[in-house]
């Protein structure tokens, strides 16, 4: 599929564990028109995915809409982007939904289907802190846990058309709290903000606002820097398979939790510092995106058409 023309839109949607985000972007990035709404469980999301897409194109004036030439929907969980099917999100709660051709049907236009934190991943390694570099590893920690690989300048997909599910690797077999993917004790369970935020209230008997309140926190609560502490070593664990298996030169940490800043990268990068016996350590960078990456790379892929 080759790349739209210059003087076209691209819409970009982005569906996460919360909320959905849509926008209309020109080739410079320039968002023309965004919306968000909240992420319905179950097969209803893809609904709200069609009625956020057609409101943000119904928002443009005739001449304007007509310039919008391809969209990309990035979904989560496992994707089968070949056959468009929507294959299992544990956090959102759906199987097997045949996507098909209903977007492109209702919004009239090509629409690609991708992977939400692969797409994520991609955009930060090919335009943002990866930039440059072959051997990547993106983690986004948000809602959920997930990311992307990168070897030998190449994007690792596997079989299941993905490669970057670690937040399903198990790190707390015996003690560990059950996934809703079925397993017990997957990094997600103790690394993803809700997580995070529920270890603080178990600890504590305290309610907080969210994982991000927890990090604010670290500081002067040493029940704050306990929890943090676990999530980091939770993470780093998962990391440690995928190290010595690819060797990569640089992990970019990416998502909602990036917002923590140096104090995420620095203990990540010593706590691996300290694990780490016969590869190199890798650097450890925030995303240059942020919790937009997701939306930057829906936008460069629609305009793409491929994830090159």
């Amino acid at each position: 599929m080759n790349e739209v023309a210059a003087e076209d839109l691209v819409l970009g949607i982005d569906v996460g564990g919360t909320t959905i985000k849509g926008e209309i972007t020109d080739a410079a990035g320039t968002v023309i028109s965004t919306a968000t709404v909240d992420t319905p469980r179950g097969v209803a999301a893809f609904d709200a995915m069609e009625d956020l897409g057609t409101r943000l194109l119904g928002e443009l004036p005739a001449a304007r809409r007509a310039h919008v030439t391809r969209a990309a929907v990035i979904l989560p969980g496992i994707v089968d982007p070949e056959r468009a099917v929507a294959v299992f999100s544990s956090n959102v709660g759906w199987r097997d939904v045949k996507v098909g051709d209903r977007f492109g049907d209702r919004w009239r236009m090509p629409v690609l289907i991708d992977h939400d934190v692969i797409v994520a991943g991609w955009a930060e390694w090919r335009y943002g802190a990866g930039r440059g570099t072959d051997d990547v590893c993106v983690l986004i920690v948000g809602t959920g846990i997930s990311g992307m690989l990168s070897v030998g300048g190449r994007l690792v997909r596997g079989a299941a058309g993905q490669a970057g599910e670690f937040g399903h690797i198990p790190v707390r077999h015996r003690d560990g709290l059950p996934c809703p993917c079925g397993n017990t004790g997957c990094v997600e369970t103790v690394a993803s903000g809700p997580n995070i935020a529920r270890a603080y209230s178990r600890r504590t008997g305290r309610g907080i606002s969210g994982a991000e309140a927890v990090f604010a926190a670290l500081g002067s609560d040493q029940d704050a820097r306990a929890v943090v502490d676990d999530a980091i070593d939770a993470i780093a664990e998962a990391l440690l398979g995928v190290i010595h298996a690819t060797c990569p030169e640089l992990i970019v940490l990416g998502g909602g939790l990036a917002g923590a800043g140096p104090i995420l990268t620095d203990s990540l990068h010593a706590r691996l510092s300290a694990l780490l016996r016969v590869t190199p350590v890798p650097r450890v960078a925030l995303g240059a995106f942020g919790i937009r990456a997701g939306l930057v790379g829906a936008a460069r892929l629609a305009r793409a058409g491929s994830l090159t």
